[in-house]
């Protein structure tokens, strides 16, 4: 029997931290982004151009959250598994920003970026 799942829970983890997902997780990646050339007589091709790799989401501020480790992130692998058994791991990775706490709802958004991200496929 296929599994048909194809969105839902999810896990994260920096070099083996785990962190507690909240949601409106994205990843950007792996390596290039290409955008159409179109001349005044027809489509010409496109160009290429690398993207940072980039993992992003809302976790929960729990009692064991440090925000102030959490910016001192300069050189992790990220680890995200989605539902659908897709796991992508995200090297020599940075958290990107300042962070901007929601106290009423208890979470905070987390970017991170890095050098390069691998996908992971398990059956």
């Amino acid at each position: 029997m296929s599994n048909n799942r194809i969105g839902g829970t999810l896990s994260l983890s920096y070099d083996g931290n785990t962190l507690e997902a909240r949601g409106n997780f994205t990843v950007t990646g792996p390596s290039v982004k290409r955008d159409g050339v179109a001349g005044l007589d027809s489509v010409h091709g496109y160009v290429e151009v690398p993207i940072v790799p980039t993992i992003k989401g809302d976790i929960s501020i729990g009692n064991q959250l440090s925000i102030v480790q959490l910016e001192a992130v300069t050189n992790a692998t990220v680890l995200i598994s989605l539902a659908n058994g897709i796991s992508y791991m995200l090297s020599n990775a940075w958290v990107t920003s300042a962070f901007s706490i929601d106290g009423h709802e208890g979470k905070v958004g987390i970017e991170f970026q890095g050098m390069t991200m691998s996908e992971l496929v398990t059956q």
